[in-house]
């Protein structure tokens, strides 16, 4: 159960993830348009909600997931450290991949990331130029020459995400019924290319400031 429970949950921020990815690529369409897009987001369901309604049931759902998928990644862990209590001298290295042996601090990552990105895009906590009515200035600036750790951590975490995708789909194509050999194959294709796809259009838009491509 809770294997299909970190599936499931998985799925649905591999969801927001494209969609969010494609909302920041409207940055390449001009200032305009990417305002419009962030404004929109906090306009969604009016007049039947009031505003930001909607995007706050969305983070809420998207907090729950989140949850869902480390505390179940944690317990199975736990289970599995529990399963074998005797560690082995010279216990054989075990196959797998890169991205299935560093799902672990690849998870911690994203999650650390996830705090900061909150507090830099969404609160301007830690953000000094931030101004809730100018979405277009704020990645401008989030991502100017001089907040360089910042694009570092950033690119160090959509990396991270990269790898835990790979694996993670492939693991939770499995999880849901999928074991053949050429179902594996697919898989692993598929995992492969999406992975490519939400990394290169998440790292698109802090290289196209840094570089002038977009001011």
């Amino acid at each position: 159960m809770l294997k299909i429970i970190m599936a499931v949950s998985g799925i649905v921020l591999v969801g927001f993830l494209f969609a969010h990815m494609a909302g920041n690529l409207k940055i390449f369409v001009g200032q305009e348009s990417f305002d419009h897009y962030a404004h929109w987001l906090r306009e969604i369901g009016e007049p039947a909600l009031p505003p930001v309604w909607a995007l706050w049931i969305m983070r809420v759902g998207l907090l729950v997931s989140v949850i869902a998928h480390i505390v179940s990644a944690a317990v199975l862990t736990v289970r599995a450290r529990k399963a074998r209590p005797v560690r082995y001298a010279h216990r054989p290295k075990v196959q797998g991949s890169y991205a299935a042996r560093t799902m672990r601090w690849g998870g911690v990552i994203v999650f650390l990331f996830i705090i900061w990105h909150l507090l830099d895009m969404t609160t301007g906590t830690v953000h000094p130029e931030f101004d809730p009515a100018k979405p277009y200035a704020n990645v401008i600036s989030a991502f100017a020459p001089e907040r360089w750790y910042v694009t570092a951590f950033y690119v160090l975490a959509i990396l991270a995400i990269g790898f835990h995708l790979r694996h993670g789909i492939f693991s939770a194509v499995r999880t849901l019924g999928q074991q053949s050999a050429r179902g594996e194959r697919i898989a692993k294709t598929i995992a492969l290319v999406l992975s490519v796809i939400l990394v290169a259009g998440f790292l698109s838009v802090p290289f196209a400031v840094l570089t002038g491509l977009v001011s």
